[in-house]
């Protein structure tokens, strides 16, 4: 069965980006382009809600905080990766987006003035993580969500299954989709696309990430023609909760929490004596690394060895006040109170700083199509995030894409030719000789060996040796994909077509990822290599571009955008 329809613009992922560009489509067309917002899952399961601490915004410059200082901070906390134009518009932008949501109605938390709350967090040198208690992006894509159901000219596609993005002549066409619910094949044509589908980091075991978010926008958009962008620089939160890898908020330690090894000590303090635990992600994480292998740590389970995330002396009016969401989520998942017991806690992947290549405005290199949050590399981030940066990207680039992407729509009366040979090639490719594979090999024990190599290769500390092995491994799983056995041959909710080609798209992520890894031999913010201990900026001040080709990827490098300050001694 197949279905062709029609939009003017159509959003690929509906968390905080993807509804933000939504509003702003609307807006900006008064109503009057045609939009769809397709997802895999329904409506309100982005991964978005996990978001939990804050987001970044300059909003009192009277008290002593600055646009410059937020920059600043910014391209430090990038270990000077980031491009300053992309920052400084950034940092510009976000205090109205703040405001917006505030009138939109998010329950910030409010000071005793009245003013809305901001509170420490790591690498940031003023209080400027702006929350709702320690669920913020719950609540901010909540208010999107409500505020998207004012306009009338949206229309949601929820447990729709993009399979591929179709590009004629360079230029948009259409997406390929399969309708989870009813198992029809769809075409989705429209005049433009906007991505907006996340990271990749269930490329990992150990992830903070919902096992929704397998990187299928990047991966799509890889194979479509598009570049990926600094895909070696992945993030771990240096507090992810032993045994599941749920995100213990960064605002954990920003309301005054410590980190401390199995003999009673802050460590943070032989590390970054300023900073302390608020000392950026990057650094806390090698930090922990370091004590749990030289004995400092504490024994964990299947190899997960831990520090401690003490929040006792807190009190419980000030965890019950500010982290309930951090109390509830311990005591429900291992049955611990952090009012009386610290947290067992170890670095986990949480982020993807790479992601599609765009220019400032969050274009790509084919007309029509744009791209927001963490699927986009406009180079924000550099090569390690700040804490809180990136839901305040979401909601910046989000503005910015639907802006163009509305403006786009309205200035291109007609459709782009329907792409009937290529869409007739991707309903084979899909309901024939995917779901038709009756291989040896089992997909779920792949996407195992997968992740397992990924975590103990591609981690917070890397080698020669260990990322040579994982690329072997990925080219193997590579091989072995194609003797896949897919044992459900029906077509609607069949799952097990659903984790194949989610696999195949985790498969050529890893090896994007650690093919850049292997080439730049320096260590910078999240890409830490112990047999190239420092930042070489003579040969590696650039970003790294990855191409699509059948052999796999082909790199290439752009210079970093330097407008105001020179890269120097990173130290905190």
């Amino acid at each position: 069965m197949q279905e062709i329809l029609s939009h003017d613009l159509v959003i690929f992922g509906a968390g905080l980006a993807g509804l933000r560009s939504a509003i702003e489509a609307s807006r900006i067309s008064n109503g009057d382009i045609d939009i769809a917002v397709v997802t895999k899952n329904q409506m309100m399961r982005a991964h978005s809600v996990g978001a939990e601490g804050g987001t970044a915004a300059v909003l009192h410059m009277d008290e002593g905080d600055s646009l410059e200082l937020h920059s600043w901070d910014t391209v430090k906390g990038s270990d000077f990766l980031a491009d300053q134009n992309v920052v400084d518009r950034f940092v510009r932008i976000i205090p109205n987006e703040i405001r917006q949501l505030d009138h939109w109605g998010i329950p910030w938390t409010r000071r005793e003035d009245g003013k809305i709350s901001q509170r420490p967090f790591g690498g940031h040198s003023y209080p400027r993580a702006v929350c709702a208690a320690d669920k913020t992006g719950f609540f901010e894509l909540q208010t999107l969500y409500d505020t998207l159901a004012k306009y009338e000219n949206i229309t949601h596609y929820n447990e729709y299954y993009i399979t591929s993005i179709l590009i004629e002549n360079n230029q948009f066409r259409g997406l390929a989709a399969v309708s989870m619910t009813t198992g029809k094949f769809v075409l989705i044509r429209a005049k433009a696309l906007i991505i907006a589908s996340g990271g990749s980091g269930t490329l990992f075991g150990f992830t903070t990430y919902s096992q929704t978010v397998t990187g299928d926008g990047l991966a799509l958009a890889y194979r479509a023609g598009l570049n990926l962008e600094d895909m070696e620089f992945v993030q771990f939160h240096p507090t992810g909760l032993v045994p599941s890898g749920i995100l213990m908020t960064e605002a954990c330690r920003g309301e005054g929490g410590y980190l401390v090894n199995n003999k009673g000590e802050r460590f943070m303090s032989k590390y970054a004596p300023e900073k302390m635990e608020l000392a950026p992600r990057d650094l806390v994480s090698r930090s922990e690394m370091t004590e749990i292998e030289e004995g400092r740590g504490f024994k964990g389970p299947n190899g997960l060895d831990y520090i401690h995330l003490d929040l006792r002396h807190l009190g419980a009016d000030k965890i019950n006040d500010r982290l309930p969401l951090i109390r509830e989520v311990c005591i429900e998942y291992i049955d611990l109170d952090p009012i009386l017991e610290p947290i067992p806690c170890r670095p986990v992947a949480h982020y993807s700083m790479g992601g599609i290549e765009t220019d400032i405005e969050g274009a790509t290199r084919i007309p029509g199509i744009w791209v927001a949050g963490e699927a986009a590399c406009v180079s924000l981030h550099g090569a390690n995030r700040l804490g809180s940066n990136s839901t305040a990207e979401c909601l910046v680039w989000g503005k910015i894409v639907g802006e163009h992407a509305a403006n786009y729509c309205k200035q291109n009366k007609d459709l782009p030719p329907q792409p009937d040979k290529a869409f007739e090639n991707e309903v084979k490719r899909v309901f024939d000789d995917i779901i038709g594979k009756s291989g040896k090999e089992d997909m779920y024990k792949l996407r195992r060996e997968l992740r397992t190599c990924m975590d103990k290769n591609v981690g917070v500390f890397r080698t020669k040796e260990g990322m040579e092995e994982a690329l072997k491994i990925i080219k193997d799983l590579k091989k072995r994909y194609e003797d896949i056995n897919i044992v459900d041959k029906s077509h609607a909710y069949n799952t097990n077509l659903i984790h194949a080609l989610e696999l195949k798209n985790l498969i050529d992520l890893a090896e994007v990822m650690v093919t850049g890894g292997v080439v730049r031999t320096e260590s910078r913010g999240a890409h830490s290599r112990r047999d190239y201990k420092i930042r070489d900026d003579k040969k590696w001040l650039k970003h790294t571009l990855a191409a699509y080709t059948p052999d796999g990827p082909k790199l290439s490098y752009k210079p970093v955008t330097i407008t105001t300050w020179k890269p120097v001694e990173r130290k905190y």
